[in-house]
């Protein structure tokens, strides 16, 4: 008899082990308990922007720069951002099309500038504007790499972005305790000059980030003559982004770029009507592999005040 039992007993156990492995062998394919893979991240976005929550969780560790116009900024503005308008970091002595007019300050005055508003390099500067507009918060990001100060990034979506995630607003004026700092010289990989243009007009690819009206002849803007440069590529800066102000992703970048003939073995020229458009387009080109992409500072403006030099329309 006491085997009899032992044998039973054996047998329901027996029998319960196999419905358990039944019954989790059938819950395995659906394996609804597991953590989802994180995003991978993207390369551009990963080296050239924050993002509004991270800047929200991270405002007292940086320096922001607001570079929109002075009256938006008084409107307000991200709170502890500091107003800096492309002007105020150029010579904008004389007129448009003005030899140097709007260029990129001396390596002097600039680091003056920089030191007023607390920027020596050592903390992360975030640059931010309401884009696409004329891409000012490029151009900003451009100046600071060309004073060798390359841990600055831009706010992806700027201002709408701050408020889309529910960034506090604030109309104080901040006053930035200044700091020492010096410029040995300025990055001039990152720049070529009018004279430069001019001498290897045939062995570049030139860019032109303006509007296709632009391009065409339009002079809305003050030029002393309508066109464009011999040669020259029309790739509108506003392509870049995304309905919300936002930048493309670095695979959406690389096929526009693709599309319009680029590659990454170029040496590429970047102009707009001054350099501001086209100061984003380089900074974005270069982060994407296009490391012989360079801002033309002094751009159309310049080039078209110069009656000899020609024009396409």
């Amino acid at each position: 008899m006491k085997i009899k039992k032992l044998l039973v007993v054996f047998m329901v156990l027996a029998l319960l082990a196999g419905l358990a492995g039944c019954a989790k062998t059938s819950q395995e394919p659906n394996k609804t308990n597991e953590t989802p893979k994180a995003a991978a991240t993207d390369q551009l976005k990963e080296q050239l922007y924050v993002d509004a929550g991270w800047l929200k969780a991270n405002l007292d560790k940086v320096i922001v720069l607001d570079v929109r116009k002075a009256d938006e900024y008084a409107a307000g503005h991200i709170p502890g951002s500091i107003n800096a308008p492309w002007q105020s970091l150029a010579n904008m002595i004389g007129k448009p099309g003005d030899k140097g007019w709007g260029t990129i300050l001396p390596a002097d005055e600039l680091a003056a500038k920089l030191g007023s508003m607390g920027i020596n390099g050592n903390k992360t500067v975030v640059t931010y504007a309401a884009p696409p507009g004329w891409g000012e918060d490029g151009r900003v990001l451009w100046v600071l790499n060309m004073a060798g100060i390359t841990n600055a990034k831009m706010l992806d979506g700027g201002w709408q972005a701050w408020q889309a995630a529910k960034g506090e607003k604030s109309k104080d004026v901040p006053n930035p305790t200044p700091v020492a700092f010096t410029i040995a010289g300025l990055n001039q990989d990152l720049n070529v000059t009018t004279d430069y243009i001019k001498a290897n007009l045939d062995k570049l690819k030139i860019v032109d980030a303006r509007s296709e009206k632009e391009y065409q002849g339009a002079t809305d803007f003050g030029e002393a003559r309508g066109g464009h440069l011999p040669g020259a590529i029309s790739l509108p800066f506003e392509k870049m982004y995304q309905e919300d102000g936002k930048i493309k992703s670095s695979d959406e970048l690389k096929a526009l770029f693709a599309e319009a003939g680029l590659t990454p073995k170029d040496e590429i020229v970047t102009y707009c009507t001054k350099g501001i458009r086209s100061g984003y387009m380089a900074m974005v080109l270069r982060n994407l592999g296009f490391d012989k992409a360079r801002n033309w500072d002094a751009s159309y403006y310049e080039w078209a005040g110069d009656a000899s030099l020609p024009l396409e329309k």
